[in-house]
């Protein structure tokens, strides 16, 4: 299919400035971008152009990305150098961690934060439930992101999801497959929570194909490197995205008066504010200050996920030089 401008693809594939790009009738092949405005990542609509004779590298299936059409949505992570796209179009992101080694609340709260801002629905996996008292003492943790906000509440909890991949991993299969039916969902975590594992799970063949596609960008052994589309049905209604782990997540391309309306335990009670600019911190008559307290009550906010809260708010507020 044409448009105006070039042919019509899906980016399936990203190493750098390279990606592969799937046509609508299912060939692949490799795509350069003509210029900054043309740097696409996984997930985007482009219009392309094959290469001309004589011009490929060394191939006859390669081709240029003209332009990337509008993005309903875009996933990434900012810091104070630079800033790391993971994926476009999402439907949800998987957040994936284990009870060991163990998880970065900090981390999980801040790709939950950017999920947040970026109107994509997160969806959190604790992995190894094997390991039963490094799993309990996880689980615990997880306990404010369960019951955030309360039934009665204007917030609303996340969905997270025990999961034991190498010794259950078919009944796990069958809890994710429904939650993944006919959307795009990325899946995000840090290294040696079991991502690849849960990928080959859900996507037979998917090392193969990520191989594949490393070798084809030329990028090597260093397949981490590459952020992979994987279609889970022949209709191609269901797509995994695999994503490079990361140890850092910035989120400086978010306002420090932003980050309330992104985490629901505090936006749940930012509106019980004297202060309709309250920064949640110090000012009197603080609906959110109010709700902070130990225990297991799902209308409170924990301490934790306050000084998280804090901490951003701190880091989000000093100038970028």
């Amino acid at each position: 299919m044409s448009g105006s401008g070039g042919l019509q693809g899906l980016v399936v594939g990203s190493h750098g400035r390279h990606c592969v790009v799937e046509t609508p009738d299912g060939q692949r092949r490799i795509c350069h971008p003509r210029g900054k405005k043309s740097q696409a990542v996984v997930g985007d609509h482009v219009l392309w152009q094959p290469a001309a004779p004589g011009q490929g590298r060394g191939q006859g299936d390669e081709g240029t990305i003209e332009r990337v059409l509008e993005r309903r949505n875009l996933f990434y992570r900012q810091d104070e150098v630079r800033t790391k796209s993971f994926a476009a179009n999402l439907d949800q992101v998987l957040i994936l961690i284990a009870a060991e080694p163990v998880f970065s609340e900090s981390q999980l709260a801040r790709a939950l934060i950017a999920a947040e801002a970026a109107q994509i629905t997160p969806l959190i996996a604790l992995n190894k439930s094997d390991l039963v008292e490094p799993f309990a003492r996880a689980w615990e943790r997880l306990w404010p992101y369960r019951h955030m906000g309360g039934e009665q509440a204007s917030g609303r909890h996340y969905r997270v999801l025990p999961l034991s991949l190498t010794q259950s991993g078919e009944v796990d299969r069958g809890v994710l497959l429904p939650l993944l039916a006919g959307k795009t969902t990325l899946v995000l975590g840090p290294s040696g929570s079991g991502k690849s594992t849960l990928v080959n799970l859900l996507v037979p063949g998917a090392a193969a194909q990520t191989g594949e596609i490393s070798q084809a960008l030329n990028s090597g052994k260093h397949t981490t490197t590459t952020t992979s589309l994987y279609w889970m049905d022949g209709a191609r209604t269901t797509a995994l995205i695999d994503s490079p782990g990361f140890q850092e997540f910035g989120l400086r391309h978010l306002a420090p008066t932003e980050l309330a309306r992104c985490m629901p335990d505090i936006a749940a009670h930012a509106g019980a504010c004297r202060f309709y600019n309250c920064t949640h911190l110090h000012e009197p008559g603080c609906g959110v200050m109010a709700q902070v307290r130990e225990g297991q009550d799902a209308l409170a906010i924990s301490p934790q996920r306050y000084r998280i809260y804090g901490e951003l708010f701190a880091e989000l507020s000093q100038s970028a030089y």
